[in-house]
Parts: C-alpha cells; sequence; structure tokens
C-alpha cells in the first residue's frame, strides 16, 4: 500500500472543503488504478489533513499532483497555504 497525507494550514472552512473533497475530488481519484480510500479530517485550529490510499506508487503519487491542481482550481480561497505532504 502507498499512502499520500496532506496537511493544510490556514483552512477557512473546513466543512466547505470536506464537501467540497468528497463530491468532487474523490470521484476523480478513485477512478485511478489501484484506488483503495480517501479520508478527511477536520484537525482543528484551521488544520485538516487528507489521506489518499493506493494499492500502487505511480497512482499514489499522480493523487498529489491531481490534488494540487483540483486545490488551485476549486479551494483556493479556503485553502490559501501549500499542504505538507
Amino acid at each position: 500500500m502507498y499512502v499520500a497525507v496532506r496537511r493544510y494550514e490556514g483552512v477557512t472552512d473546513s466543512q466547505k472543503v470536506a464537501q467540497v473533497a468528497q463530491e468532487d475530488f474523490v470521484p476523480i481519484i478513485s477512478e485511478m488504478p489501484g484506488f483503495v480510500a480517501y479520508y478527511c479530517v477536520d484537525a482543528g485550529d484551521g488544520v485538516m489533513v487528507s489521506t489518499s490510499v493506493f494499492e500502487h506508487k505511480d497512482a499514489e503519487e499522480q493523487s498529489t499532483f491531481r490534488a494540487g491542481e483540483f486545490v488551485a482550481e476549486h479551494l483556493a480561497p479556503l485553502l490559501p497555504n501549500p499542504p505538507q505532504i
């Protein structure tokens, strides 16, 4: 198994981020080969952590690239700081 963990700080609306991730991002990565699971957690104090799990290293790496594109296009105002990966 391969896991991508992304930690976002400065989150302005964690509920909206979780909703958009679940409704719009998960369908994108769930079609990738070897997709296992996706989790998004509100850690409090403006921090969120997302975890993507894959059976293949290439898909895990691709998910991080796609997450960056998705955040820039759909969530930039809510996630103003780049994630720690």
